[in-house]
């Protein structure tokens, strides 16, 4: 009898279990069901192609990058370093990147020609003038620039109470050094750390005060991928502000990983000025509405844009 019982017993406390075990799949399964779905590590909206240019700008990505900070947010980031931001412009404008670190002026006129595009944040540039010797009592002088860029902006805003400037348009930075160098150019506005290759190729490197609040360099993101892709976007500024903060508190590997990433000499390690990087932020109207008067002034495009047709701030702060 007893040990009739006692199986008795065992077998209703395994009905007993295997029933708790089966009401707990099911709730699990309906509570799933109800749930919104979280987006996996293969999941494409959480994929990014993003464009940078051989700039301190690009160290906070290419650090984010590295030290798998994009990662272990479940982001995957494809970083591609242009040297010509006219074919970084193009693989924007034909969906081969999701954004692009561009600059304000390039940016008012695509957003002007219809192309849907936003700052997401600024990045944080230096752009040095290199000259192949002292420009000191030269009043006309032949600058290199890319015409609708930071470059054109840059030297008339700190270069056009010093000198009349004969303007050169030349898209790739390495033609600009050569042409320096030759002595076809007297000067030109060259990105950090380029700037201090160039030095170290016997050019001179000379920075101007600025006082302009904001950078004039930003990132952009396509329309497409602000409504497509916010959770990827909100982790990509996430990211980068991380970056930010370490770099912020020790440059050492941001200037390692310039080097090794854009291929430049070791050798001018220290000699690159880096910025005071900020966490993601966007310029204020009054600094792009600047930037269109000039453009409206010396490139004769008619401006007639909102500050919400150039800006998106939903991912700062």
């Amino acid at each position: 009898m007893h040990a009739a019982v006692r199986a008795s017993t065992r077998s209703g406390g395994a009905f007993r279990m295997a029933l708790t075990l089966v009401l707990a799949a099911v709730l699990s399964a309906f509570a799933c069901g109800c749930a919104p779905a979280t987006p996996g590590p293969g999941d494409p909206s959480l994929s990014l192609s993003v464009g940078v240019m051989p700039a301190v700008d690009s160290a906070p990505i290419l650090l984010a990058d590295q030290k798998g900070y994009f990662g272990e947010l479940g982001l995957v980031v494809d970083v591609q370093v242009y040297t010509n931001a006219m074919n970084r412009q193009s693989a924007l404008q034909s969906g081969g990147l999701d954004g692009a670190m561009t600059d304000v002026v390039a940016l008012v006129n695509n957003v002007e020609n219809g192309f849907d595009i936003r700052i997401t944040t600024s990045t944080d540039g230096v752009f040095p003038f290199l000259m192949k010797e002292d420009l000191t009592g030269r009043t006309e002088i032949r600058a290199g620039m890319m015409e609708i860029s930071v470059t054109n902006y840059l030297s008339d805003r700190l270069l056009g109470d010093r000198f009349e400037l004969e303007k050169v348009y030349i898209n790739e930075i390495p033609a600009r050094l050569e042409m320096i160098g030759k002595g076809a150019l007297d000067l030109a506005v060259v990105p950090e750390p380029m700037a201090s290759q160039g030095e170290r190729n016997g050019l001179l490197k000379v920075l101007y005060p600025n006082n302009d609040p904001f950078s004039p360099d930003v990132m952009v993101f396509a329309g497409k991928a602000i409504r497509d892709k916010r959770e990827a976007l909100r982790r990509f500024h996430q990211a980068y502000n991380r970056a930010v903060d370490e770099i912020n508190a020790d440059d050492g590997e941001a200037r390692d990983l310039l080097i090794s990433v854009l291929g430049l000499d070791p050798s001018i390690r220290d000699r690159i000025l880096m910025p005071d990087y900020h966490r993601a932020r966007v310029p204020d109207e009054a600094f792009l509405r600047q930037v269109m008067e000039w453009n409206e002034r010396v490139l004769g495009k008619r401006t007639d844009l909102a500050y919400a047709d150039l800006v998106d701030d939903s991912f700062v702060g």
